[in-house]
């Protein structure tokens, strides 16, 4: 894998422009583009269509979490769109995840789109605490047929020797040096890939820098 196909770009700004303005000078080292919860509330689909036209493989990190018919409907519409990679969090249970597992294929299959891949959130990074539920909730993504996981880089290992097929998607990463901001588990690139990461998920180490491409070519360079 090239290292722009480890690479995904958290585009959490609320505005469609600087969102364009910034994936377009960041592509020559992020594959995936990730449209959150604040991006997507300020401009919905057309967001995840933004990125599509620009090349990027969308990483739609909305986090569902409701019942499972809702879930199911929700990510069959997000499956038809275009995305690629798609959260629901894990705390909803295995029958929630499956759903959304079910529906994102669905939706994907009727628009003819390849399929794309579910990712269970398992403990926020913004929790100090490590929990005992990382087991469970691993376990439930494997059952309920999810692809990966999102963790943070210390859960990695224990999420790998739970199930090593599945992906591991890494946020908070921050190079050295850099702030770490509201995440309380941080990790250096070089860190999370050496845990075992397969896709680290990078913001404002390089959306707030003060030269974003220099500081994109330096982590690219790490990774």
């Amino acid at each position: 894998m090239e290292a722009r196909d480890r690479l995904a770009l958290a585009l959490d700004v609320d505005d469609l422009v600087e969102a364009v303005r910034l994936a377009r000078l960041l592509r020559p080292w992020f594959g995936f583009a990730k449209v959150g919860l604040e991006l997507f509330s300020a401009a919905g689909p057309e967001a995840i269509g933004a990125m599509r036209s620009l090349g990027y493989s969308v990483f739609c990190d909305v986090k569902l979490h409701d019942i499972p018919n809702t879930v199911r409907g929700a990510a069959r519409v997000l499956g038809s769109i275009g995305v690629d990679l798609l959260t629901l969090h894990a705390a909803g249970g295995e029958v929630m995840l499956r759903a959304g597992v079910e529906g994102l294929t669905e939706g994907a299959e009727a628009a003819g789109l390849p399929a794309p891949r579910a990712l269970a959130v398992t403990i926020l990074t913004s929790e100090g605490r490590r929990s005992t539920v990382l087991d469970e909730r691993v376990a439930d993504a494997v059952e309920s047929g999810c692809a990966g996981v999102v963790c943070s880089a210390a859960d990695v290992r224990a999420a790998k020797r739970l199930a090593p097929r599945l992906l591991a998607v890494v946020p908070g990463i921050r190079p050295e040096g850099v702030p770490a901001h509201d995440q309380a588990a941080p990790a250096t690139p070089r860190a999370a890939l050496d845990e075992g990461a397969d896709i680290l998920v990078i913001g404002r180490a390089v959306t707030g820098a003060a030269d974003p491409a220099a500081a994109a070519a330096a982590l690219a360079r790490d990774v």
